[in-house]
């Protein structure tokens, strides 16, 4: 019987996702291209941080990070050099998730678990002491445990640069390329690519040396698509918090609203993001984590609408050198 009502309920859902596509004014939009940018972002991996100021490369907001001797060196006055950089990072991650809303849709909602393994190397050349470059490949796969037709893969190579402004409260300013290739599961061919610029800006605020609240806002350009209907640029504002419990146990938690702008249909879509983290540092190499992502997305074209629970964790393995 359950294997009945999972069929029907696939049907259900590729039928509906079949019939938003032939709403948007687009020959030749696939049904799987509706809505799976959204998906594709909202379960995601964290991207690989280049922040210059890292405790991991000894500095913490422009000064060398405290440790049990400063009553014996004194009060810290100049920036101290950073005695090791390390630029490349490869990093394997394992997540996986429950979704209340396998295909982010507003009416006929079904629930499905993800398993969505990634895999990445970022090559991060320092070029002065607050300039940082940054060139990345990243792939991850999607799969769907009941709606298997929904499954996917996602590709990105981004290339940008990063600064610090230490004499402005550390402001942190990004900007990349990136090139995003959605593809057929377990295949290089695709069914949707972007290029696009991605400008950020965040001010991060330090409470001590184990909280930070961080402020921002982000602008994803899209320079061309194919096919062009689902190009979209997109613009986000930020609130994040985060705390380290001990050496190992960090939590973190950020509020996003999104504006997405579509180029060649009538579609502007308004959401908003909370995401609740928890990550256990093993030791230098593993990290365990855990997260809860709740979503509410409204589009001046309704059928567009959804709302989405996600809870997942992962298993991540990263080398640095």
């Amino acid at each position: 019987m359950s294997g009945v009502l999972h069929r029907v309920g696939l049907r259900l859902a590729a039928g509906l996702l079949a019939t938003l596509a032939l709403l948007v004014p687009a020959s030749g939009l696939r049904a799987q291209q509706v809505q799976v940018q959204d998906r594709a972002q909202l379960l995601r991996p964290p991207a690989t941080s280049t922040d210059p100021y890292s405790e991991d490369n000894g500095v913490s907001n422009g000064r060398a990070v405290e440790s049990e001797n400063d009553a014996d060196i004194g009060e810290q006055e100049i920036l101290k050099r950073v005695e090791r950089y390390e630029p490349f990072s490869i990093s394997v991650a394992t997540p996986f998730y429950y979704t209340s809303n396998v295909a982010l849709v507003r009416n006929g909602e079904q629930s499905d678990t993800i398993f969505a393994p990634a895999a990445g190397i970022t090559y991060a050349p320092r070029f002065t002491k607050t300039l940082y470059g940054s060139f990345t490949l990243q792939r991850q796969e999607f799969y769907y445990d009941k709606f298997s037709a929904l499954n996917f893969g996602s590709f990105d190579f981004r290339a940008g640069l990063s600064t610090i402004l230490p004499m402005a409260h550390n402001l942190i300013l990004r900007a990349e390329y990136d090139y995003n290739r959605l593809t057929f599961t377990n295949s290089f061919n695709d069914f949707f690519n972007n290029h696009s610029i991605f400008l950020s800006a965040e001010l991060p605020f330090r409470f001590g040396r184990a909280q930070q609240v961080s402020l921002g806002a982000d602008a994803n350009v899209s320079l061309d698509a194919s096919p062009s209907a689902p190009q979209r640029d997109e613009f986000d504002f930020y609130v994040g918090y985060a705390v380290s419990l001990t050496r190992s146990l960090s939590l973190g938690a950020v509020g996003r609203i999104y504006v997405r702008d579509y180029r060649a249909i009538d579609r502007t879509d308004v959401s908003e993001v909370f995401a609740l983290t928890a990550n256990y540092r093993i030791n230098k190499y593993f990290s365990a984590g855990a997260a809860t992502t709740l979503a509410w997305s409204r589009s001046n074209k309704s059928v567009f609408d959804y709302d989405v629970a996600n809870i997942g964790g992962a298993l991540s393995l990263t080398f640095k050198f």
